[in-house]
């Protein structure tokens, strides 16, 4: 394992695209939903460089990300080499921990990647770049339909503040929200049975419109309401 050495801790966060790639490995996707009633989730990891391998290292944290909050999932393998032109499954699997049955519960997947290096007299700067997309864990008989959420948030404007209220068990991931034709910055998601605020851009008025990102990395198609 000599060769895994010289590298430095730059972490990339990439999301928002169809699948996520950093110097030649490709994970094939943004999201991953965990649906209880199935004994894992997978995605998969692909390296399509023909000269250099990769030492790819996954694990589950809490949304949060604090390492005193241990998250109930493992992933095989945890470290693993891939080869030039070579793709590998991650497998997570749920270990324990009493997770909320009435409601989805979020966390983070990383996936780190260290190039491999040779051996040499001369100081190197080997970078290893990280991703971290999201982690839907989703009880079996919710409510409703997770990919029509985002058409029953609730929109309300008061002076230059808005606030949506979720009144679904699902999160929902918002692509973009627009009052008129001013666009909310950084929309972000929001949780289930559970509200969130944003600051208007200033003259802000009209119909407010928003589009969500489902399952699959997509995008949702317009919804509407008047503020």
């Amino acid at each position: 394992m000599s060769q895994w050495i010289k590298w430095g801790c730059l972490g990339i966060w990439l999301s928002g695209i169809a699948s996520n790639a950093w110097a030649g490995v490709i994970v094939g996707g943004t999201r991953v939903v965990y649906n209880s009633e199935k004994r894992e989730a997978s995605i998969s990891v692909k390296n399509p460089d023909k000269s250099i391998p990769y030492l790819i290292q996954s694990w589950v944290e809490s949304e949060s990300g604090s390492a005193e909050v241990k998250a109930p999932f493992i992933i095989t393998p945890p470290l693993f080499r891939l080869d030039t032109e070579q793709e590998n499954t991650l497998r997570i699997v749920r270990i324990d921990g009493q997770l909320p049955s009435n409601k989805e519960t979020v966390y983070w997947l990383n996936i780190k990647s260290i190039p491999a290096t040779e051996r040499t007299e001369q100081n190197t700067l080997q970078i290893s770049v990280k991703t971290r997309i999201k982690m839907f864990y989703r009880p079996a008989g919710l409510s409703g339909n997770a990919s029509e959420a985002y058409k029953f948030q609730r929109f309300t404007k008061n002076g230059n503040q808005l606030q949506v209220n979720n009144p679904t068990p699902y999160y929902v991931s918002f692509y973009s929200i627009k009052i008129g034709s001013s666009e909310i910055e950084e929309p972000g998601m929001v949780a289930p049975y559970s509200t969130r605020d944003w600051s208007t851009p200033e003259g802000a008025t009209g119909t407010i419109s928003w589009q969500a990102i489902n399952d699959y990395g997509g995008i949702s198609e317009v919804a509407h309401t008047s503020p």
